[in-house]
């Protein structure tokens, strides 16, 4: 999978399981359905049949009626297809409480097509949906261990998808080089020898437990000033497995939590094709267009948008957590529209206002309102110039810089003029 060509679909399924793990039934009413690309689907039609048949057993008549209605819904969605899509699919159909009392529920579908196939078939009817399958698609299958080490400090980090982290910061605790007064230079060096090999067990001990028992790394980054990092592995304190996964040993002016920083720098070639390596390029090639006379490069909602419609923009930047809905208000009578970009926190409050206000050119009362998320907005607009639109994390620190910049920005092909 392309990182860059599925950064919004990425978001999007992101987006949505943070939704449906939020949705909970009454009862045993919801259905998950998982169909990998090689089940046939009129076997799976014909098993949600038999589920239906099944269900009507079931005492509460409320209860029943809702299972029954989410396997027809599901077997409806299935019936659209021709034949099993590449990948699988994936269906979410269930009764969903509001604010009424018992009887009031809705019943919702969510049909999805997984970028990853999926690997088993699963039937559920439970309070909630099974969403672990689809959250272990979005897991980064190439996570990478950074190991910062010196005589003072180690800094363990972790390198995953679009994600940097720092997992642990272990000191030391050894003597420097010169010896307290009244000690003899043998008797000091044995010690400092004690204290050191100690401390390598440590690192070594804290190495395996978070790069192969919490995150099972792929490989592993060892760094750091001077011949300490050498002589740590030389004489193979590290745990086998990591000790044969070592795909970098790089000089750093820093250990410790600078030095995994400093390696992160230092590491484009042995991280290619890393999101996180792909994200601080974007990020960097348009620091430096905006920094340029005349660069090829711009910022703010309005300067984008304008930048999309005439083509102009390559690639749009946009931070993950921008937390921004379009909302579109439409007079049912004139066709009047008013657009608004509204934060999260402003939401509840623009919506309402935007539903009750009369309309502004004839008056009427009568509006329809649609809202977008701005993410998904941008690239339904980028289609039709063939821009492309990287959605950027905000934990790292080209991530926080592009936050400096209201959140988005862009590469263009050409200046606009006029």
């Amino acid at each position: 999978m392309s990182s860059r060509a599925d950064s919004v679909l990425l978001y999007k399924m992101r987006k949505l399981l943070s939704r449906l793990s939020a949705k909970k039934g009454r009862g045993t009413e919801l259905v998950s359905l998982y169909v990998p690309p090689n089940k046939a689907l009129h076997e799976v039609v014909n098993s949600l049949r038999e589920e239906y048949g099944t269900a009507s057993n079931i005492k509460s008549d409320t209860t029943r009626n809702h299972v029954q209605d989410a396997l027809t819904r599901t077997q409806q969605r299935l019936k659209l297809y021709k034949k099993t899509p590449e990948n699988g699919i994936v269906i979410f159909a269930g009764a969903i409480p509001g604010e009424g009392p018992p009887g009031s529920e809705v019943v919702e579908v969510y049909e999805i097509l997984p970028h990853q196939p999926v690997q088993t078939y699963l039937y559920r009817c439970d309070d909630h949906f099974h969403l672990s399958h689809l959250r272990n698609m979005l897991k980064e299958e190439k996570v990478i261990g950074i190991l910062s080490v010196d005589t003072s400090e180690a800094g363990l980090g972790i390198v995953s998808g679009d994600k940097f982290e720092t997992a642990q910061v272990v000191t030391s605790g050894v003597s420097g080089k010169h010896r307290a007064g009244g000690q003899s230079a043998r008797r000091f060096e044995r010690l400092r020898d004690m204290e050191l090999t100690g401390y390598y067990h440590r690192v070594a001990d804290y190495a395996k437990k978070i790069f192969l028992e919490e995150y099972k790394v792929k490989g592993l980054i060892v760094s750091g000033p001077g011949p300490t990092k050498s002589n740590f592995l030389k004489e193979e304190y590290l745990d086998y497995r990591l000790q044969k996964n070592v795909l970098a040993v790089l000089d750093t002016s820093y250990a410790g939590e600078e030095g995994i920083r400093e390696t992160l720098e230092k590491s484009g070639q042995v991280l290619e094709g890393v999101r996180v390596m792909d994200e601080k390029q974007l990020v960097q090639k348009f620091l430096r267009e905006v920094n340029k006379d005349g660069g090829l490069s711009t910022y703010g909602v309005k300067e984008i948008e304008e930048g999309l419609r005439s083509a102009s923009v390559d690639t749009v930047l946009v931070s993950e957590d921008i937390g921004l809905t379009r909302l579109k208000s439409k007079c049912k009578h004139c066709g009047k529209e008013v657009v608004k970009l509204v934060s999260k926190e402003k939401y509840i409050q623009e919506k309402q206002e935007m539903v009750t206000a009369a309309c502004v050119k004839c008056g009427s009362p009568d509006r329809e309102l649609e809202e977008q998320d701005f993410i998904e907005y941008l690239a339904d607009l980028a289609v039709d110039s063939a821009a492309k639109v990287e959605v950027i994390s905000s934990k790292t620190e080209e991530g926080r810089m592009l936050k400096s910049f209201g959140g988005i920005a862009a590469l263009l092909r050409f200046k606009q003029t006029g």
